[in-house]
């Protein structure tokens, strides 16, 4: 089969590998339909994840068709039609039981991290039953594979995370998929206001189209505007959704009094904790890796029409111009580009 493999830093290739066969009683073969790039495999080529060694075939999102199973797994058979979690459960270890099944012993985040992903004609999946979900009828495909990782990850780590509220004012730093995601999900809990901070203005114009109520450019004095728009309170969830130290930082700047910073980007590097205007304001930072509990929830709300994630694909790509799709990606800003979708079908 053909794959997308890590090369080492900056170095990737497609190249011919074998196809994936079932190993463990629990294991299922998926046969790819789509996949996508996830700002993680940027972090990665970019040296960030020491974990994903050279070799590692990239990606963990994906929608497709079950080719086999172990004799293990009860809950899909070959032909089956199923989207394919980032997140491998096995369901039944403590963290899994407590759901965090991102801190699973045996599983967690290790598709397109320390086994080999779904940016592949075929994919090996561990613990079929409690990794995959049926893809519904009627659902824009396109919109299912943001199943698989963004969704639950602004929702997870964004949303809930950040603790959103019924009348809350929320802040966005970084208006990527991430940051739209969390857009998204974050007006389910109707927020009062929802403020999208980034440096893209095309960016920032989609999150005007998804719902944001107010847009500012991060270039002009962002903190200002931020309590220019609150009263000089601050907000009361500000939703880090880039990963370097300026945008954590800005968080710190712009929460109120009682508020929470809510992690979600992926930091390669050390950021300053502010403690010294911080440690009398009642402020709450969390930091979590998408569990994907909330997967059948997000289904639920496509189906129903709630949630329309088909708004954050912006280009689609057959495999073999999965290069080109990376060029797109990593320069997002001057493609306008946001999910792009890798086809193997097309």
């Amino acid at each position: 089969m053909k794959a997308l493999v890590y090369r080492g830093k900056e170095q990737r290739a497609v190249e011919e590998r074998p196809k994936p066969e079932v190993s463990h009683p629990t294991d299922a073969v998926i046969k790819l339909s789509k996949t996508t790039i996830c700002g993680t495999d940027l972090h990665i080529l970019k040296g960030d994840v020491p974990s994903v060694t050279p070799g590692r075939i990239l990606g963990h999102e994906g929608l497709g068709t079950v080719e086999s199973v172990g004799p293990g797994v009860r809950a899909f058979q070959p032909g089956d039609r199923v989207i394919i979690s980032c997140i491998t459960s096995c369901a039944t270890c403590s963290f899994c039981r407590r759901g965090m099944p991102s801190h699973c012993v045996s599983g967690g985040w290790i598709l397109g991290n320390t086994i080999d992903g779904t940016q592949a004609e075929f994919v090996r999946i561990p613990y079929a039953d409690s990794s995959l979900h049926r893809v519904p009828a009627g659902v824009d495909e396109d919109a299912l594979v943001m199943v698989s990782d963004i969704l639950p990850t602004g929702l997870e780590c964004g949303t809930l995370n950040g603790r959103v509220q019924p009348g809350a004012s929320v802040a966005i730093v970084g208006a990527g998929p991430i940051g739209l995601a969390a857009l998204l999900t974050a007006q389910l809990y109707s927020p009062a206001m929802v403020i999208m901070i980034d440096m893209d203005r095309n960016r920032l114009e989609v999150a005007s189209r998804l719902g944001a109520t107010h847009m500012v450019e991060s270039g002009a004095d962002p903190v200002k505007q931020v309590m220019e728009i609150t009263d000089g309170r601050g907000v009361d969830t500000a939703i880090e959704a880039v990963g370097i130290p300026a945008t954590f930082g800005l968080c710190q700047e712009i929460i109120g009094v009682g508020g929470t910073i809510a992690n979600v980007g992926v930091h390669g590097g050390k950021a300053d904790l502010h403690l010294d205007k911080l440690w009398d304001r009642n402020i709450a930072i969390t930091t979590r890796l998408v569990d994907g509990v909330t997967q059948p929830m997000i289904i639920k709300l496509l189906e129903s029409g709630k949630l329309d994630a088909k708004l954050l694909v912006t280009h689609s790509f057959k495999f073999s111009n999965i290069d080109e799709a990376y060029t797109s990606f990593a320069a997002a800003s001057r493609h306008k580009a946001l999910k792009v979708i890798i086809n193997f079908n097309a």
